[in-house]
């Protein structure tokens, strides 16, 4: 495959470029772009990338991409994406993937029956810890979900939001609950399925932004299950994590910004005393830290199938019409049920909803 990238900043040099590199028996950089002349010839000078570009447009007819990696800021994405799509090549899209509910779904439009797909950046998911826990949940083997905890408390000082386009709802969608949360209330919902309702408070604290820089909400899912979930970046000691309470076990997730199998525990409920039972749970077939790169590596194979990879379409909407949720929720002080916010609602266009905290 030939991949370009797009936007290179800091995501693309630590995250891209080394999981494209670790896929290099099937995948080739060609070309990267960013409206910063120098910094693109930087960039590919000191990766070896063939050609450095400032026109997205001018990219994708001349390298002819099969993949790009779209690693710019939040409110250019939806129409990057959709350039991409419509020349014939499929994305890996940073998140938030758009600023909202509409912009999701014309990028997804976008998208044609047999490809090429869009996959937003959900790699939590692809660790081993959690694919083991999916099996786990899907196999009944841990019992009936009934309760969770998930927080994404870290640390950005004012200076962070000193960037132009962060911390306001028409460039960056959101605050912590679009642009940091995100990651771990996608790996909630990958593991607990389909959300049926939500009711939160969001504040403006402590930082100068247009956006929140904490939010709080309680989460029903569909199979019953209730969820807690904390969003912030307010927090000294920085820490992401989940836990999962079954009628069977515990299960405990404590990372920063990735995970391994060690950072997953297992805890049996006093009624299970069968140690070869609970010793499958806390034995895994490898070790894969989650990351760009077992993200990457999932979404290749779905290439080479012809498959719709899992963080595209409804796999990637389902994560973003939560957090849409929520800010309505916080914002209007009602809940929120999945299905409510439709293309007449105004938190379909905008994660704020016009709406001001």
């Amino acid at each position: 495959m030939r991949a370009a990238i797009v936007g290179t900043g800091g995501i693309a040099g630590i995250c891209h470029l080394p999981a494209l590199r670790a896929e290099a028996h099937r995948v080739r950089v060609v070309a990267a772009v960013d409206v910063d002349a120098e910094r693109a010839k930087d960039f590919c000078a000191a990766h070896d990338i063939p050609a450095a570009y400032t026109d997205l447009g001018e990219m994708l007819a001349e390298a002819r991409p099969d993949l790009v990696h779209v690693c710019t800021p939040p409110h250019v994405h939806a129409a990057q994406v959709r350039a991409c799509l419509e020349a014939g090549a499929w994305v890996l899209c940073e998140k938030p993937p758009a600023l909202s509910l509409a912009e999701y779904d014309a990028m997804t439009a976008a998208e044609r029956d047999d490809g090429p797909y869009a996959a937003v950046v959900y790699q939590h998911r692809f660790g081993s810890g959690a694919r083991h826990l999916r099996r786990l949940v899907t196999d009944g083997e841990l019992g009936r979900p009934l309760v969770a905890v998930c927080l994404t408390t870290w640390h950005r000082d004012q200076a962070y939001f000193n960037v132009p386009w962060r911390g306001r709802w028409d460039t960056e969608g959101g605050g912590p609950t679009m642009g940091h949360g995100i990651h771990q209330m996608d790996l909630l919902l990958a593991t607990l399925g389909d959300w049926a309702e939500v009711r939160a408070m969001a504040g403006r604290l402590a930082r100068d932004v247009a956006t929140e820089d904490v939010s709080v909400a309680s989460v029903r899912f569909e199979n019953g299950a209730l969820a807690s979930v904390v969003n912030s970046v307010l927090s000294p000691r920085e820490e992401s994590r989940l836990r999962f309470d079954f009628t069977e076990a515990t299960v405990e997730l404590s990372h920063l910004y990735g995970y391994a199998n060690a950072d997953w525990t297992y805890t049996p409920a006093p009624h299970v005393t069968d140690e070869a039972r609970v010793a499958a749970w806390r034995t895994q077939d490898q070790d894969l830290p989650s990351s760009h790169a077992a993200l990457l590596a999932d979404l290749l194979d779905a290439y080479e199938r012809g498959d719709r990879p899992q963080t595209s379409g409804a796999g990637g909407r389902q994560t973003l019409e939560l957090i849409a949720a929520l800010y309505k929720s916080a914002l209007t002080g009602r809940p929120v049920r999945r299905g409510d916010i439709d293309g007449t609602d105004p938190f379909y266009r905008e994660m704020n909803g016009g709406m001001d905290l």
